[in-house]
């Protein structure tokens, strides 16, 4: 069955139904999501989005904000675009620092760090990342925001590559303040596979 890579309004459920089963909604998400999670170094963390990820997103911000019909198109328009598209996988990357002022002290340094971020198949062939282009996630005094949303392109070639256990995938960063990669694991590999559709 081809991946879904748009939510509609009329996926929307109403509030009252999605309230009766958001605590079992929220579990499946969470356990989801564990597979979709890549850490790289001590700071940063890869959350690899799709169509569930989003669905979910967009109902607990309705059910949060409570702006009703209204609001939906608002969601559908904030969300809809980090579901992957065919040959892509997109992530969120969060720079999760606790201490406020180590957090600010980090961000301003790190400016650009969006252009430094890639997916390599055996160290050499890469996938470098494309910000979503809705705002600037450096500012004009170069420092970086703490929320990326990136979009990887990847040729046929490179959706074989990915498949292929033999082929060693990493996720990197390779920004002078901040040089770390991780090795996709197989569990999460195969996750992220299911994302490419036709």
């Amino acid at each position: 069955m081809a991946q879904k890579t748009e939510i509609t309004r009329s996926d929307i459920l109403p509030m009252a139904t999605y309230g009766a089963e958001r605590t079992a909604r929220r579990r499946q998400v969470t356990a989801m999501k564990r597979d979709r999670r890549v850490s790289i170094g001590p700071d940063a963390t890869f959350y690899f989005e799709n169509f569930e990820t989003m669905f979910h997103q967009i109902h607990e911000m309705l059910w949060i904000e409570k702006g009703g019909d209204d609001q939906i198109a608002d969601e559908l328009e904030a969300y809809n675009p980090l579901i992957p598209k065919g040959r892509e996988l997109v992530a969120t990357l969060m720079f999760e620092i606790d201490d406020e002022v180590r957090r600010g002290h980090f961000l301003a340094k790190l400016g650009g760090v969006e252009e430094t971020i890639h997916i390599a198949f055996d160290g050499a062939d890469k996938i470098h990342a494309l910000p979503e282009a809705d705002i600037d996630r450096t500012n004009a005094a170069g420092k970086a925001s703490a929320i990326q949303f990136l979009h990887f392109p990847f040729t046929e070639e490179q959706v074989f590559k990915f498949h292929d256990p033999n082929v060693q995938v990493t996720l990197g960063i390779s920004h002078p303040q901040y040089g770390h990669m991780a090795i996709l694991s197989t569990v999460g590999r195969a996750a992220l596979a299911k994302d490419f559709s036709d």
